[in-house]
């Protein structure tokens, strides 16, 4: 392929296959945020990611997400590496690092070790045609490239979200979108709190991610909960409330949507429907 398109590597050993499918994992993830943030991913899904208004300030906060998960992975921004994001980045172990430049000082304190690999993101778009080989054949489908903005965004519930709610769900929707369904994302205050990743059962994905959530303290009261695709049963959102979801968002499209409607109405939930499943696989 053409890397060198949409990178330089300035440091590091030979990129692997895993790398590159973390990368692009990586790529398409930050491609959704306008805002400065910063992204830790493992297994080509996010454990970490905040959105803030410096890059350090980013990094804390994306590691703060998950700190045990964030061991060996890709790391990713769209601002610029300083010195003291640097240092603080360096006291853990990570495979590779992405971002659209460093300062010297920063290149200095990221190069001490001979293995990490350093990539300079170009700016670059990505092909709108996906392929993916499969049993003596390939799948060729276009890029999701939607991102939802508000005007997309439909209340079906007697309550509305406030407006840091609403700069939530889009925040969540941004990740849920880029994890493998089954996915659901717990947010709040642009940082991603926890996320239910590859499941079965939607209903054991909101489990996992209350679960993780709470083994890093995090206060659920008040955060927002992302699902990539509908609620056929209002299971989802009476353990969400109970855990202290105050809103959510997700497709619709369910021929049960009243069900989680209802529920959502009884006990102070706001909820709005995008109309777009991305189930991601």
């Amino acid at each position: 392929g053409k890397l060198d398109e949409v990178f330089d590597q300035i440091h590091g050993k030979e990129i692997s296959y895993n790398n590159l499918l973390d990368i692009n994992a990586a790529v398409e993830l930050i491609n959704e945020f306008d805002d400065l943030t910063f992204a830790i991913l493992k297994h080509n899904n996010a454990c970490g990611l905040a959105s803030r208004p410096t890059v350090l300030e980013a990094w804390k906060d994306a590691l703060a997400g998950d700190p045990v998960s964030a061991f060996g992975g890709v790391l990713i921004t769209n601002g610029v590496i300083d010195k003291e994001t640097a240092g603080a980045i360096n006291e853990i172990f990570f495979e590779v690092i992405i971002a659209p430049d460093y300062d010297v000082d920063a290149l200095e304190v990221l190069g001490q070790k001979k293995n990490r690999i350093i990539l300079v993101r170009k700016d670059t778009q990505l092909p709108h045609k996906q392929f993916r080989s499969l049993l003596n054949g390939v799948l060729v489908q276009e890029r999701d490239l939607k991102i939802e903005t508000v005007e997309d965004l439909t209340v079906v519930t007697d309550k509305e979200p406030t407006q840091q709610e609403i700069s939530d769900l889009l925040f969540a929707n941004k990740i849920v979108k880029n994890s493998k369904s089954n996915a659901i994302v717990l947010a709040k205050n642009g940082q991603l709190l926890a996320s239910g990743v590859g499941q079965t059962s939607r209903v054991d994905a909101l489990k996992q991610a209350i679960e993780k959530a709470r083994s890093f303290d995090f206060d659920l009261k008040g955060a927002v909960m992302a699902s990539d695709a509908f609620f056929p049963f209002p299971d989802c959102v009476e353990i969400a409330h109970k855990a202290g979801v105050t809103a959510v968002i997700q497709p619709g499209g369910s021929i049960r949507d009243n069900l989680s409607i209802d529920y959502c109405n009884e006990n102070g939930i706001s909820m709005v429907i995008t109309g777009i499943r991305h189930f991601k696989h």
